[in-house]
């Protein structure tokens, strides 16, 4: 099976990481995520951050620089996520797709259920001594 290739953004600001947590009937409905999604054919995975996230959020970003990469296999699918760490340009994010945001403290990530493709980078942010905005 072939993996499909998404991004997903770690938006920083005041010390705190957006995160995103996905709806109900959703796939991984529920769970918790930095948010993003496919890159469509022919697409940078720059330019999928940016217009996944202001489908999702209506705020427009800048992926600034490469912070992860996981595959991981789901029952029906295979995925290989690029997560960016990401600067918000313009805009207030706010949930458009249904979906619940929240910032939070990197110290604090491990209170929240990530969708298990999200949960090292999750982990990662949770070890660094301090985040700042890019």
């Amino acid at each position: 099976m072939q993996a499909i290739p998404v991004v997903a953004g770690i938006l920083v600001r005041d010390g705190k990481i957006m995160i995103s947590r996905r709806p109900a009937g959703a796939h991984m409905g529920m769970k918790w995520e930095f948010p993003g999604g496919k890159i469509e054919t022919g697409e940078a995975p720059e330019d999928a951050l940016w217009r996944e996230l202001m489908e999702e959020t209506g705020a427009e970003v800048e992926a600034v620089r490469i912070y992860g990469a996981k595959l991981w296999a789901y029952p029906e699918k295979t995925v290989l996520l690029l997560f960016y760490m990401a600067r918000l340009l313009s805009g207030e994010p706010r949930p458009l797709e249904g979906q619940t945001l929240a910032w939070v403290k990197p110290a604090e990530l491990g209170g929240y259920a990530f969708a298990p493709a999200d949960e090292t980078i999750a982990r990662r942010l949770m070890e660094e001594t301090a985040i700042s905005d890019i």
